[in-house]
């Protein structure tokens, strides 16, 4: 996991099935990894923001949209 990734200008964007809320997974594609934080966290400057491979998002993904029910084995 890369850790030394600069979010300064980052877009960040969330399903428009979120309907503006903000309890939401909010996604940044950066270069070659994708940042994941929770909605929740805008503008806390100690948010936690998970740091991914494009390759690993795109499997993750992937795998939500051929209706994998256990993604964490």
């Amino acid at each position: 996991m890369q850790s030394d990734v600069d979010l300064t200008n980052a877009v960040w964007a969330k399903s428009e099935m979120s309907n503006g809320g903000n309890n939401c997974l909010e996604v940044a594609f950066v270069g070659d990894v994708v940042a994941l934080r929770d909605s929740m966290d805008v503008g806390d400057p100690d948010a936690k923001v998970l740091i991914v491979s494009r390759r690993d998002y795109e499997l993750f993904t992937q795998s939500v949209r051929a209706g994998q029910t256990n993604l964490l084995l």
